[in-house]
């Protein structure tokens, strides 16, 4: 089967669960197979139906994507959205998936997936860490990489950094000139002592 009719199968098998089709975006495989699409192609559902997407992708015989590969979302401003992305595998068919849906960028929020496939549980959480998406129903939704106090989520494009943490600075500044920062790498770790102008080692004794 080649991957153009691979997809159409997963697209006619979703759209008898859901009712309605997905939208297939991205670039489409060629139906001869004949040159490999310069991106992934994908399924775009409702946000509204993402849970039920999901659960018929892994459920449904015809699809049986059994394994979650990732889960991550690409923040747009020049839309106003927060797409969601989930790569999907099926090891009883041998064949991957990418489903994608988009949110509203003020208040970004979407059903949890991690009763589908647990893995989502830290994708998600990371989530809602780096890019401040909801996840409605998630067993545990707290920051995965930064402190509950944190201020934004570092992965919108329009963040700034804050100049200190708790007192603490989140920039350090570069005193090393180039010539030290030479000097250090000559020095370490074998030229341990080594007189950086091809000298003897220091104390070396030489005549």
């Amino acid at each position: 089967m080649s991957p153009a009719e691979e997809l159409a199968t997963c697209q006619a098998a979703l759209a008898g669960a859901l009712g309605e089709a997905p939208t297939v975006g991205g670039a489409a495989p060629d139906p001869a197979g004949a040159a490999a699409p310069a991106g992934d192609a994908w399924l775009e559902v409702p946000a509204a139906r993402w849970r039920e997407a999901c659960r018929a992708a892994r459920d449904l015989p015809e699809l049986g994507f059994d394994f979650l590969r990732s889960l991550a979302g690409v923040d747009r401003p020049e839309a106003g959205r927060i797409d969601v992305v989930a790569h999907l595998f099926s090891y009883r068919h041998r064949r991957a998936l990418v489903l994608r849906t988009s949110l509203e960028r003020a208040a970004p929020e979407l059903d949890s997936v991690a009763q589908v496939w647990p893995a989502a549980d830290w994708h998600e959480r990371e989530l809602w860490d780096l890019l401040g998406v909801r996840l409605r129903g998630h067993p545990d939704l707290r920051r995965l990489l930064l402190p509950e106090d944190w201020p934004g989520h570092p992965l919108r494009k329009d963040w700034q950094e804050p100049a200190e943490y708790r007192g603490i600075p989140t920039r350090r500044e570069a005193r090393a000139t180039a010539g030290e920062l030479a000097k250090q790498t000559y020095l370490a770790p074998r030229g341990l002592g080594r007189d950086p102008a091809g000298g003897q080692p220091d104390g070396g004794g030489g005549a």
